[in-house]
């Protein structure tokens, strides 16, 4: 298949690009500033926004499939002049746009566990008003609602120690906002599998990893892999939005009031849809195989549930 990998160039577009190009498909990397020389070896570049219509169009007509990964971090305030509707839900309205009229077959949205019109959030609410764009679509479509994600690249974990210090922080609410992470090594070839089968059109799939963990566990975990040790002392949750509302509008911090309320959000799924790719929790890696800290015989067997 001819691919095109909105946000290719990216973490998990990397990743999937190379992923697909080692299937044997035609891959390029659609991105506002493309680097070629960043990309895996068999995959093309082209340069375009998802947000401007015309930059897309052309490149997007006679493609078999599109896969629209363009996103903003719901960890960090969007950059200037951006907002999440804007690039989630308006992005999508332009790619489902493009590839309806451009001929594309297939149609594969990244989203998030949470994704509702009516979240708590910006982020989750841009990204549920963007599922119902695809859905209502004439296209093939697949949406996929995945976890954090970690691996190298990965914000995840540079968020935590970004919010946090060693050996003595805070966290609001004590970090018992809970997240079900996934390694990408073990999402992207879920991604591919979801093009290739036509099986999984008309689907909605909510990934995740193999256990769950709250913010304290994963700060833990983050500094014990740097051979460092840290006690949490918990803020409260009230007390760390008032703070955050305060700093919000100075540009250079970079959380805001909509980041405070997605620490009290949990992002874990109760239905992990990795079965439906012939995956099981017990196979997956975990963020402490991923650091380091426990071999891959002493994982954990099973997935919390709430």
């Amino acid at each position: 298949m001819e691919i095109l990998v909105a946000g290719g160039t990216g973490f998990i577009g990397t990743n999937l690009c190379a992923e697909l190009a080692e299937r044997g498909h035609e891959v390029t990397a659609l991105s506002r500033s493309p680097d070629a020389g960043e990309l895996p070896a068999g995959v093309d570049s082209a340069m375009g926004d998802v947000s401007a219509y015309d930059s897309i169009v052309d490149v997007v007509t006679g493609c078999d499939a599109v896969v629209n990964l363009v996103s903003l971090s719901p960890l960090y305030k969007p950059p200037r002049g951006k907002t999440h509707e804007e690039v989630h839900l308006g992005g999508t309205e332009n790619l489902v746009r493009a590839a309806e009229a451009g001929g594309v077959d297939r149609f594969l949205q990244m989203s998030g566990l949470g994704a509702d019109p009516n979240g708590d959030t910006a982020f989750l609410r841009s990204k549920g008003k963007a599922e119902g764009v695809v859905r209502d679509s004439s296209l093939a479509w697949t949406i996929v609602r995945p976890s954090v994600v970690f691996g190298d690249g990965a914000e995840f974990l540079e968020f935590t120690k970004t919010v946090t210090t060693p050996h003595v922080t805070g966290l609001p609410g004590g970090g018992k906002t809970r997240f079900q992470p996934i390694w990408v090594g073990d999402l992207v070839p879920m991604l591919a599998d979801a093009l290739a089968d036509d099986a999984h059109a008309g689907e909605t799939y909510e990934l995740a990893g193999p256990e769950v963990l709250t913010l304290a566990d994963v700060t833990k975990m983050a500094y014990a892999a740097e051979g460092k040790d840290v006690t949490i002392v918990p803020v409260p949750m009230g007390l760390s939005k008032l703070g955050l509302s305060a700093v919000g509008p100075i540009p250079f911090v970079p959380f805001g009031p909509d980041q405070a309320r997605s620490l009290e959000v949990d992002n874990t799924t109760t239905d992990n849809d990795i079965t439906a790719f012939g995956r099981d929790p017990t196979e997956l890696t975990t963020l402490g195989v991923y650091l380091g800290l426990e071999d891959a015989g002493s994982r954990v067997q099973a997935v919390e549930t709430a």
